[in-house]
């Protein structure tokens, strides 16, 4: 414990950091220790305002009526995957010694967002409030309900995001609210190519003036040491299959909370049970036994980057619909380069059991090749390379928004 200015007595980032070097979870990194500074920094700062704000009675009464507000500069840290920025991130989040705060994921935040301005549209038009802009009332409620924001993998693909965000940040901005988001890139390259990006620059500089922008360069990727010496196809699916699995998974998502995520597209609805970030994870049954489609898969692969596929079972010709879906998943998902961890009943030329020369024994053998390059060394490193220079650019004409089920 630390003893700050006889402010408040808790751990530090620091701390928490050196404890895991020290048990040999992370290995020490000076771009991380520098980040971890600023981040024990910003505690001590936020710390610090909330004992002013105590410190006097008419202060603790009134100071949420004040009209001008004392700005704290949050942080923005960008940097590539695997640098551990969610890591410190976590740290830091755990640590402020605040009560209204919130951490999630950028996209969940604002498909929350939009969910309320439709609630405010449709309370506007049942005449149960009075305000035409909803966009004052949201931020007002978001800021009451958290003052400390953070967002991991802060990133805009969405024309309905980015066409909001600079009123709506401004607004919580004004509030009062303190952001610390991790992105993979530079403010400046946020919805780079993006439709009307022109109307979405001035977000840019509003950023800018609210954060303290921090580059975490690094030249190891740490995660994907870890991940580098895990199974990505594990045969058969029993007991220690599943087992397997859930280590590879708690590894890729560094036990970071999952929740249930449903992708909207065009009308429909695509469930997905298990969701971290860009990582998600079914069952068999639950991608192939399921009436998805084409558009449903490739959903599922511009929304997560890392696949997880439990309990395939070997096919034949009494599960021809499963067959065909579980074709049509393998092809996209590697027309996509995504990362793919399985645990099957047999090895891929030998999951498709059924009758010879009928359709769906040819197109396997294609499935069955792609399984088999999909676990390959070129493969994974060449999706590490993609999936690190293709960070923050813009899913083109997508009609497909997630939110999180609650």
């Amino acid at each position: 414990m630390h003893l700050r200015d006889g402010l408040q007595t808790h751990a530090t980032v620091r701390q928490r950091y050196d404890h895991l070097v020290e048990s040999g979870a992370v290995v020490r990194d000076t771009e991380q220790l520098r980040i971890a500074a600023r981040l024990d920094k910003l505690i001590d700062t936020i710390s610090a305002k909330r004992v002013a704000q105590k410190s006097s009675a008419l202060g603790w009464l009134f100071g949420r009526k004040r009209e001008v507000r004392e700005v704290v500069k949050g942080l923005y840290i960008h940097g590539g995957v695997g640098r551990g920025k969610t890591m410190l991130m976590d740290m830091f989040f755990e640590l402020v010694p605040v009560r209204r705060k919130r951490r999630a994921h950028f996209n969940d935040f604002m498909a929350d967002v939009h969910d309320r301005i439709q609630k405010h549209r449709q309370a506007r038009k049942e005449g149960t409030v009075k305000e035409d802009d909803p966009i004052p009332p949201v931020a007002r409620a978001l800021a009451e309900e958290a003052w400390v924001l953070c967002f991991d993998e802060f990133t805009v693909t969405d024309i309905a995001d980015a066409m909001v965000l600079s009123r709506l940040f401004s607004a919580l901005f004004a509030d009062g609210v303190v952001l610390v988001a991790t992105s993979n890139v530079a403010p400046v390259n946020l919805y780079r190519d993006g439709l009307n990006r022109q109307l979405f620059i001035p977000f840019i500089g509003i950023l800018e003036r609210h954060t303290e922008v921090l580059a975490l360069d690094s030249d190891k990727d740490y995660r994907l040491e870890k991940l580098n010496n895990l199974p990505v196809y594990v045969t058969p699916a029993d007991a220690s299959a599943d087992a397997a699995l859930d280590t590879a998974w708690s590894t890729m998502t560094e036990d970071l909370p999952e929740k249930a995520v449903e992708i909207r597209i065009k009308g429909r609805t695509v469930e997905v049970p298990r969701a971290v970030e860009r990582a998600a994870r079914f069952s068999f049954a639950e991608l192939c036994d399921a009436p998805l489609g084409a558009r449903d898969y490739l959903a599922i692969a511009e929304r997560f980057d890392t696949i997880f596929i439990d309990h395939v079972p070997v096919l034949d010709q009494t599960r021809r619909n499963p067959t065909k879906r579980f074709i049509l998943l393998i092809d996209t998902l590697y027309d996509t380069h995504k990362r793919l961890v399985i645990s099957a009943e047999d090895r891929p030329e030998r999951l498709y059991a059924g009758r010879p020369g009928v359709t769906e024994a040819f197109e396997f053998d294609r499935t069955a090749s792609r399984l088999i390059e999909m676990q390959s060394r070129d493969w994974l490193d060449a999706w590490a390379e993609r999936h690190e220079a293709n960070e923050g650019d813009v899913i083109g004409g997508s009609e497909m928004t997630a939110r999180a089920i609650s």
